[in-house]
């Protein structure tokens, strides 16, 4: 009890400091702010020109062949496929006719921006962006496109990590942000009806007043839209608390490769009627056909939320943590994050003002856990209580819970600036993996005795949803260190019948490596499907499936 007193009265006296630094700090320069974080709280998304890696593409002077050099994976060649047609000055000005000249962009600077990721690792060569206003016009967009065989990739906000959102060739780019109306609200049920390009973090805005809340949060919500969300099936923060947007999605809107309109927007949670075709489309990255509305229930937002931020000797108590937790706390855990003494280091090194909460010592593991409920007296006491029995029988080492808004924001400030902080060190190798709870950190383990001296090696992430993020840092990119990660990876990743893909998508990276996670009848039965919907292959090719079999 008195080393939880001790942790209380730190916690109080590092709270003036960080307070006095959030005040005092110019965040202007970072592009994607995100004015609330965790029911209110502050987080900061990443700022690209602290990015120091560096890629290189060779590419013939027809743009024909590419030889991907992406340092998230290894050098691989993508061949454009000899069937899609090239853009004219015809194609142009029927585009301008379809959608007016100010929505057809050929500027080479909105260009430049459009065709590249944000962490600069994949660059492709699209010569237009096409920004409609309406499904009617995605509609007649890709009736056309099809009809030339010409080839387009999907965009958003291009927050994704796998290269799935920027062409590769050069692909017509169809972004939809400036579909970004909320169409309806029931308040009494919380099904909440929008276009697809409307910005994450707005609709949560929108919901604050109504008294709900978006069941998915993720660092990039000031730039992310909801339809590159759906399509990547995205995971997040809530996952634990709310679960996959399998669940959450309700009903789409799909614009087919042909122009067809499928009209699945339905607004009822029971529908036994049929295929439930709309799940084809979650988690798809716009290689079926682009979503352009979404139906999405959103659940009460409650009025008590409290944090705490824990050190742990081992990854063993991590595990058992979490495990005491479903059954202590149960109906009002909304949060279990983990991260690795190492990333620790590396946020406290590269990131501005942020400050270690349990000083002055450096544990080998922290564990962030969040509560939502309906009752603050009940919660906090529900809360401090697992902590304090917890802390007794050993499980944690130290800790403390926020006292306020702002400290919370600072604890998830944390976790959520891992990225930004490896950014700034260098080259990062990123792996977004999903194993057995038990097994997550000998994956991290095995790495480090891999590589030795050569990198510094992080695992973080979704403890609650056995979602580890394994980033392996070095001064600048190294072939040599990259043989000694691929495929050794995804081999041990796949033999514990894991995912290679928790939540960011397959994308480019890692389209030919599906088969570590997807037996050859299920990947074949996805290639008929690709077909069937998309005959010429024009959705965001290259992207998800193997390239080689698809162009079969």
């Amino acid at each position: 009890m008195e080393k939880w007193r001790s942790s209380q009265r730190i916690l109080r006296n590092y709270t003036k400091t960080l307070i006095s630094h959030r005040f005092n700090t110019n965040h202007n320069n970072s592009p994607n702010i995100s004015s609330s974080g965790k029911q209110g709280f502050y987080t900061n998304s990443y700022d690209l020109r602290d990015y120091r890696g560096r890629s290189s593409t060779t590419v013939n002077q027809n743009c024909r062949n590419l030889q991907y050099r992406l340092f998230g994976s290894t050098t691989f060649e993508v061949q454009r496929n000899p069937s899609f047609a090239t853009l004219n000055s015809e194609d142009v000005n029927r585009f301008k006719e379809m959608l007016g000249e100010k929505n057809v962009i050929e500027d080479e600077d909105r260009l430049a921006t459009a065709n590249i990721d944000w962490m600069r690792k994949y660059k492709g060569f699209s010569k237009l962006l096409l920004q409609p206003k309406s499904t009617q016009e995605v509609s007649e967009i890709l009736k056309y496109c099809n009809s030339r065989c010409l080839a387009v990739v999907p965009q958003g906000g291009n927050t994704g990590l796998v290269g799935g959102s920027v062409p590769v060739f050069d692909e017509v780019i169809i972004n939809i942000g400036s579909m970004n109306n909320i169409i309806s609200l029931d308040k009494v049920s919380g099904i909440l009806v929008c276009e697809a390009g409307c910005i994450l973090e707005n609709l949560d805005s929108f919901l604050l007043n109504e008294g709900f809340i978006m069941p998915l949060d993720l660092g990039a919500k000031g730039s992310c839209q909801i339809g590159g969300n759906v399509s990547t099936n995205a995971g997040g923060l809530r996952y634990v608390r709310y679960g996959s947007l399998h669940g959450s999605i309700l009903g789409l809107e799909v614009v087919q490769a042909n122009g067809t309109v499928l009209d699945m927007l339905g607004t009822i949670r029971k529908d036994s009627t049929g295929y439930d075709l709309k799940q084809l489309f979650i988690g798809s990255e716009g290689s079926l056909g682009i979503i352009t509305k979404v139906s999405i229930l959103t659940p009460p937002r409650l009025s008590s939320t409290n944090l705490a931020f824990l050190a742990c000797k081992d990854f063993f108590s991590c595990q058992k943590l979490l495990s005491e937790s479903k059954r202590k706390l149960g109906e009002v855990l909304s949060a279990f994050e983990f991260l690795d003494n190492q990333s620790m280091d590396m946020v406290l090194t590269y990131l501005d003002g942020v400050r270690n909460p349990l000083p002055p010592s450096v544990h080998n593991f922290y564990v962030l856990i969040e509560t939502t409920g309906s009752n603050e007296t009940h919660d906090k006491e529900k809360l401090e209580a697992f902590l304090l029995h917890s802390m007794e029988s050993g499980l944690i080492s130290d800790g403390v819970v926020a006292q306020d808004i702002n400290q919370a924001s600072s604890f998830w400030r944390i976790r959520e600036g891992i990225t930004e902080a490896l950014m700034k060190a260098g080259a990062v190798y990123k792996y977004d993996l999903s194993l057995p709870v038990e097994k997550m950190y000998n994956l991290v383990e095995k790495m480090r005795i891999r590589l030795g001296q050569r990198a510094k090696v992080l695992g973080y992430g979704h403890l609650g949803d056995a979602n580890l993020h394994l980033n392996i840092s070095t001064p600048e990119y190294d072939d040599t260190v990259l043989a000694q990660i691929e495929p050794f990876v995804y081999e041990w990743t796949s033999s514990h019948r894991g995912s290679i893909s928790a939540e960011h998508g397959l994308g480019l990276m890692k389209a030919n490596k599906i088969h570590y996670s997807k037996s050859p009848e299920t990947v074949e039965l996805m290639i008929s499907i690709k077909k069937l919907l998309d005959p010429n292959r024009i959705l965001n090719p290259y992207k998800v499936l193997p390239h080689s079999l698809v162009q079969e």
